[in-house]
Parts: C-alpha cells; structure tokens; sequence
C-alpha cells in the first residue's frame, strides 16, 4: 500500500469543494431542512486556538452525517467580531479595530510586520463543510444595521398584556390621547395615572418621558459592573473573583443611565416556549435559570427622620421579623 499523503488529498478535494461549493445550502422545500449553528470566534488574535476546533470538529461531524442522508444543511461561520475582545486587541496592538479585524480574519500583515494567516485560512485547512456565501462578520454595516433595525422596532414597541404581545408604540398613544392611561393594561414602571386632558396638555418632552415607562427598549439608572481600566460596562460572566475576566482589571458596582429591556414581559412565553422545543432536560433547565422568573413581594421600608422609602424583592416575606413594613405588593420579577 503506498504512503496516505494526507497533505496533497486535503489540498486536491478541499480546492474542488471551493470550485463547487459543496457545501452550499440551497433553498430546496423539498428535503427537510437542518441547521448547524457553531459559536462564532472571537477575531481577538492571531488565530485560532485549540477549544475553536474541539467544538467545531463535533458540529462538522454532525453536517456531514445529517448532509449523507438527504438533508438540506445549513451550516454558516463568521466572526463575533464587534464589542470588547476587538477594542482590547486594537488597543494592545495600536491599530484600528477595523485594521486588525480584518487582518486577523483574512490574514495579512500587522503593525509590527508579522505575517498572520488569519482565521479563514485556518479553517479551511481544517476542511471543515462551512457554507462560506453565509459568511457573517459582526464588525459589517451589512450585518449590524439590522441590529440596530430590531433595537427599534423593540424601542418603538410596548407589551400590551390584553393581547399578549408587543404593539406598536402608536397604539398607545393613541389610547393615551383618548382616555389617558387609566384602563391601560401593560407592561410597564409604576407610573401616575393621567387623564386625556393631562396627556394632550403636556409638552412633547414629558410625553416622550413617561413613555420610557412603557418601551419594551427604555433608558434607565441601574447598578453596573463598571470596570474604569477597560472603560466599559461587564456582564456577570467577564467577572470572576471581583476583577474584569480580561486583564484581572478591579471592577466596581456604579449607578449610570443605560438602555434596558423590558424582558420580564416575555418571561411567561419563553418558559412555555421551552415545552415545544427539542432541547435535552438539563438545556431546559439552565434556560429556566436564566430567564430567572421569581414569584414574591416587594416590601419598602421607612426610613427614620425621611420621607424615602427602601424597596426590596423578597421570595420569602414571611421570614422578616422585627422590622416596621411600610408596605408591599406582590410581583414576579425576572432576572
């Protein structure tokens, strides 16, 4: 048997599936459709490292099979490419962030003159079946103008609770011109109840002001992880040991005016949607926990010598003793 030249079968057949692009997904109604989604690397470096492949090795290994007895494959990469691992590389680097996203995508040469195969390369060397016409990129316009698409339609929405879902924010005022917000049934902060007359009186600012308290997408003081080294706010998830999990920078509790979304709205739809979707128990289970749905009380406290009060969820209002209760009222809270 003559030697297995693995170098020269991948360069031969990974050329002709280029040429006739193999593994490109077609829309054919005719075969049932199915769709492999890989989580899109960070293009933070010079290239891949070894946790890309241990995952994406499984994934390819399910296209092919699925792609062997008749399905129609959809199975995409790109690159998460916009947001804080970007930002830092530049900053380390000293080059634009679009500069070294695209170096570091489709190779070429950095600041400092060293040569960098790039992400794309590395994959295909690999061979992996990736419908590359379905390429995204996260840094593109033509990838992120609708994101900021969706964030309007979510902006100009708000959770109508008679109907079960999201309507457009004209719906309301219009009920807010016509009666005011008495009879109003939504999703939404505790807000004064208006009349017509009071709502048509005001000025167009006070009105966009106590429409923030209706937006699905509004703006909002809340408590952040602010990290002042990075510059940025961090999820619970970039936090480990109280410092940024990037750089161990120290990262510190602040009140700031931010967007925020009304997701609590969609608490109850999601935990439903869980029971029609073919996810193992345990995939369930973390969904649940991140919705985070909790049923309980608010419980606001007096404060002595002031007129403010402090608000707190409890999940157990029954265990407070010995303090002096203001008042509460029941609600669920997500997140």
């Amino acid at each position: 048997m003559s030697e297995y030249n693995h170098i020269a079968i991948e360069d031969k057949w990974q050329k002709d599936w280029r040429k006739n692009k193999t593994y490109k997904a077609t829309e054919n109604s005719s075969k049932e459709k199915f769709y492999v989604l890989d989580m899109f690397p960070y293009p933070s470096g010079a290239g891949l490292h070894v946790g890309h492949p241990l995952g994406y090795i499984a994934s390819d290994i399910c296209a092919r099979y699925k792609r062997s007895e008749g399905f129609n494959v959809l199975h995409p990469m790109g690159y998460d490419s916009f947001g804080l691992p970007a930002e830092q590389y530049a900053i380390q680097t000293g080059q634009h962030p679009a500069v070294t996203t695209k170096v570091n995508i489709d190779g070429g040469v950095d600041k400092q003159g060293n040569v960098i195969d790039g992400y794309r390369k590395q994959l295909d060397i690999m061979g992996f079946a990736f419908d590359w016409d379905r390429e995204v990129r996260t840094s593109s316009p033509e990838y992120y103008k609708w994101t900021q698409w969706i964030f309007k339609q979510i902006f100009n929405s708000w959770y109508n609770k008679n109907t079960d879902k999201a309507e457009n924010i004209t719906t309301l005022t219009a009920v807010f011109e016509k009666e005011g917000n008495a009879n109003v049934n939504a999703v939404c902060d505790e807000a004064a109840t208006f009349s017509a007359e009071d709502w048509n009186a005001w000025s167009e600012a006070v009105q966009r002001k106590i429409l923030m308290n209706y937006r699905l997408a509004f703006l909002a003081d809340s408590w952040v992880n602010w990290c002042p080294v990075l510059g940025t706010v961090l999820a619970n998830d970039e936090i480990k040991d109280g410092v940024s999990e990037r750089g161990g920078h120290p990262v510190e509790q602040k009140l700031m005016r931010q967007w925020s979304m009304r997701i609590s709205a969609y608490a109850e739809r999601l935990l439903k949607g869980l029971n029609e979707v073919d996810f193992s128990d345990s995939l369930k289970e973390q969904q649940r926990n991140w919705i985070g749905k909790s049923q309980g009380a608010s419980v606001r406290f007096t404060l002595e010598g002031r007129d403010d009060k402090i608000e707190v969820f409890t999940t157990r209002p029954d265990t407070i003793f010995r303090c002096y209760i203001y008042g509460f009222s029941t609600r669920t809270r997500v997140g």
